[in-house]
């Protein structure tokens, strides 16, 4: 077993003790302690600034604040544990009122996008290596830029070697779009080929009518559709990886305005845990 997994089991473990114990101690003392609704709250609320804590700690890697690998664990699971501490402060009921319903809606984007970034940042760069190593997300337009200047002087060049304007015209018509710009995004994310493949049959059914020239100018276009489709499928994949966060941080700091100002409106209608 190795030391990623024991951590793994490990945090699973605590998450879900430290739930249970939560749940048991309010379903044990929810009759008996004044105010205990005031208690939840600032407790879901200190858990809350800690996850917050963790973008801030990523911006400061400087400062001895811990490894980043251990903030990320404490992030995960105790991300899990808000569920526990959002329910209990629910007292296990459905969210009545405009207010508490927009509020409930923000927490479970959060969460949702919080585990849809988990999910991506774990199997992403696995299924990258899949496909050949990653290739820097900067360099990818470029990349991309020289894999069309290819295919069309090949295209181009095509017309006065065969004396035929077959390959041009072909490339005008099927081509031309799935060079200029990325392609398929979400279906590369679900590793949907269908697409390239089809366009790799036009490509086939096409070679059958050609000389042994042209046959071999269209076997490298066919090689560099097939670059271009690897080269979208790191772009799809890494695109995925770089903006969940631009999703899950907004909402995540939205939670915490609407927080501060269930706060100040418990407060202000209650007079305070007197």
């Amino acid at each position: 077993m190795t030391g990623s997994t024991r951590r793994n089991i490990l945090g699973t473990a605590l998450c879900v003790a430290a739930s249970a114990a939560a749940i048991a101690t309010h379903l044990n003392h929810r009759g008996t302690l004044p105010h205990l609704n005031f208690l939840t709250g600032w407790v879901l609320f200190a858990v809350m600034l800690l996850l917050t804590a963790f973008n801030a700690r990523k911006k400061l890697p400087f400062l001895p604040l811990g490894a980043a690998e251990t903030w990320l664990h404490l992030h995960i699971y105790a991300g899990f544990f808000t569920v526990a501490l959002f329910a209990i402060h629910l007292n296990y009921r459905l969210p009545r009122g405009t207010f508490e319903i927009v509020f409930a809606w923000l927490y479970v984007a959060v969460m949702a996008s919080g585990i849809a970034g988990w999910f991506i940042s774990r199997s992403v760069p696995k299924r990258l290596t899949t496909r050949g190593g990653e290739v820097l997300y900067e360099r990818i337009p470029a990349i991309r830029r020289q894999l069309q200047e290819q295919a069309e002087s090949l295209a181009l060049q095509s017309v006065p070697a065969a004396h035929s304007a077959t390959i041009a015209n072909f490339y005008t018509t099927q081509l031309k779009d799935f060079f200029e710009g990325p392609q398929n995004l979400a279906l590369h994310f679900f590793e949907i080929r269908r697409p390239v493949n089809m366009l790799l049959n036009k490509i086939g059914d096409l070679n059958r009518y050609l000389n042994k020239k042209e046959q071999e100018t269209l076997d490298k276009i066919a090689e560099l559709v097939r670059e271009k489709d690897g080269l979208d499928y790191h772009y799809a994949l890494q695109l995925s990886l770089k903006s969940w966060l631009f999703v899950h941080i907004p909402l995540t700091y939205s939670l915490l305005v609407w927080t501060l100002a269930h706060i100040v409106l418990v407060f202000a209608y209650s007079g305070g845990a007197q």
